[in-house]
């Protein structure tokens, strides 16, 4: 079985090698914390101290990090990914970072006789500890293919979209969809509640109709329970947001309405909620309209 190197170790990343552990690979690991990892390494995974030591001792690396810069300095950076690959190794990086970043990257790991995939996912932390991720997978299908029984040990829905980028631009499609949905939901629900009707009642109503969603459902019963501890952050979401409104300038695509819900989540860091969960959406619109409370 192949060698795994595996950098970021977070919310996301920490069950996603969890789950390459338990599916019988050797994983080697860096995180920024290593106390973090404990657990992680008591059953089996190797630690490394840094991205090139990485990719030394790995066939395969995956990186899970917060930002662009982030993946840019650990894969490009002094001691970082490249100054210890090696030809035929495969680098995937499953962050959501930008696309023109993920093609530049695929390029300069293609000059190095590798090949690059970018594999961003969807599904949350328990999609991420039940390995049933959604994987969107751009890059060349010989390394795909190669990559397939790593990505089934951590995802259910696995599908190669088209050239390096396309996985982004599946990303961050999956992002506008997203983000809207969530302001819309918690926007139902403060009009419910304003106009005196009971939105448990309402989303339970909704749910059996044409509006049904998983947002409706998962999100709705967040907002409704008040439970905003963190699955997917704000402000990991807002920053999808700038990403995909970048590369929507780049490529010339409108996206008024994206726009819109990333400056009302800019709103929603202001007022220091940028490690809730995102369905902590509604406390905006309850302040905005005068809400108190629940």
């Amino acid at each position: 079985m192949e060698r795994i190197g595996f950098i970021g170790l977070g919310a996301m990343g920490k069950p996603m090698a969890r789950n390459l552990l338990k599916a019988g690979f050797t994983v080697n690991v860096l995180t920024r914390t290593r106390s973090k990892i404990d657990d992680l390494l008591a059953v089996g995974a190797l630690w490394c101290d840094t991205p090139k030591e990485i990719a030394q001792k790995s066939d395969v690396v995956i990186t899970m990090l917060p930002d662009t810069p982030d993946v840019e300095q650990v894969v490009a950076g002094k001691n970082g990914v490249f100054d210890g690959v090696h030809p035929g190794m495969l680098i995937i990086d499953m962050s959501t970072i930008s696309p023109i970043a993920v093609r530049k990257l695929a390029r300069e790991t293609e000059t190095r006789g590798c090949d690059f995939l970018d594999a961003p996912v969807s599904g949350g932390d328990i999609g991420a500890q039940n390995a049933t991720l959604s994987i969107m997978v751009g890059g060349k299908e010989a390394a795909f293919n190669r990559a397939m029984p790593i990505f089934r040990a951590m995802g259910k829905t696995i599908l190669l979209i088209g050239d390096s980028g396309a996985g982004q631009i599946t990303k961050a499609s999956n992002q506008i969809l997203t983000s809207i949905h969530i302001e819309a939901v918690a926007e139902a629900l403060v009009f419910a509640a304003k106009a005196g009707v009971d939105p448990r009642k309402v989303r339970q109503a909704i749910m059996g109709g044409s509006a049904y969603s998983r947002i409706l459902e998962s999100h709705g019963q967040k907002m409704i329970d008040r439970n905003f501890k963190p699955g997917f952050r704000m402000r990991l979401h807002r920053k999808d947001l700038d990403i995909t409104l970048d590369a929507g300038k780049a490529y010339g695509a409108a996206l008024p309405v994206t726009g819109q819900v990333r400056e009302l989540m800019t709103e929603t860091l202001n007022d220091g909620q940028g490690d809730m969960d995102n369905s902590s959406f509604i406390l905006l619109l309850e302040k905005l309209s005068n809400m108190q409370g629940k």
